[in-house]
């Protein structure tokens, strides 16, 4: 079984990733990352897919042109885990990689 995590241990992790948020009524942390244009935002959602499947865990999240918001919560905890703060900061680290933004 996974581990749901309260607010307040969401605000204790969302301190190690600042442009996080905690959707409290979804059960959720989010992020909208800007790109330069399309591809990038296309290409950054591509990189985020592959350590996804990988992770058997998959974000929510919606592109138009180069935007991308994200939401990670964790169906089977019913709430926000640990494996959602995994994968953000996968993701915020993809972003420093690619120097986009």
């Amino acid at each position: 079984m996974i581990e749901r995590l309260d607010a307040a241990a969401c605000r204790e992790r969302l301190v190690a990733l600042p442009d996080w948020t905690l959707d409290e009524p979804a059960a959720a942390i989010e992020r909208t990352f800007v790109f330069a244009d399309f591809v990038e935002a296309f290409g950054f959602m591509t990189r985020v897919a592959i350590l996804a499947e990988k992770a058997d865990h998959h974000p929510e999240w919606f592109n138009v042109y180069n935007r991308v918001q994200v939401r990670l919560t964790t169906h089977d905890a019913g709430g926000v885990s640990q494996r959602d703060f995994q994968l953000a900061a996968q993701m915020d680290r993809l972003l420093g990689e690619s120097g986009v933004v």
